[in-house]
């Protein structure tokens, strides 16, 4: 696993041991970033259950003003720090130690507010829909936040419109999809979905 792209372009990355954390391929990540590529300059990216933490420290490579990376593994919180002090972007990125749930209360108390939200959940246990509740309510989100969920194919995230979300695009790959929410339909005109 490695940056893809920016100031730590082909820097490698370590992964958490063990199968509980599925880190997202590099090609999946290629991707993703090719659609959001856009809104990653100078935004405050949130990376939700972070496992080793390559989603935000591409974010941050790519130009992200600030990553700040929710996780309450000790096995995957030591590999973020080991991948940030490897690529350098420390100084750019947060680590909160904590449940999500609980880790969104916190940093909603701080008023901070992110341009980008990523959040990579264990599959089919429908945090997602925790998560987006939360999210619905907050002002850790505006009208121009991008929210990408990463599922297993057989998720469904159609009461997402219950608080307040509308789902923009879904990109399905062999294993899993991205499906992309806002407060607005910000990828109302792309294609709705692909494969890969």
């Amino acid at each position: 696993m490695r940056v893809i792209a920016g100031k730590a372009r082909r820097l490698q990355l370590k992964t958490v041991p063990g199968m509980e954390v599925r880190p997202t391929t590099d090609r999946t990540k290629e991707t993703l970033f090719n659609i959001i590529s856009s809104s990653i300059p100078q935004c405050n990216f949130l990376d939700l259950f972070s496992g080793s933490g390559a989603i935000g420290i591409e974010a941050l490579s790519r130009g992200a003003k600030l990553s700040v990376f929710v996780e309450n593994s000790r096995a995957a919180i030591q590999c973020i720090k080991q991948n940030l002090s490897a690529t350098h972007l420390e100084n750019d990125a947060r680590i909160v130690t904590n449940d999500v749930l609980l880790a969104l209360g916190i940093l909603e108390k701080e008023q901070l507010t992110f341009d980008v939200i990523f959040m990579d959940p264990p599959y089919n246990h429908g945090l997602e829909l925790e998560v987006l509740k939360i999210l619905g309510k907050s002002s850790l989100i505006n009208s121009d936040t991008v929210i990408i969920v990463e599922a297993s194919l057989q998720t469904d995230l159609d009461e997402a419109e219950m608080y307040g979300f509308v789902c923009d695009r879904v990109k399905r790959y062999k294993t899993n999809q991205h499906i992309f929410l806002s407060r607005k339909g910000n990828y109302e005109n792309s294609d709705l979905s692909g494969e890969l």
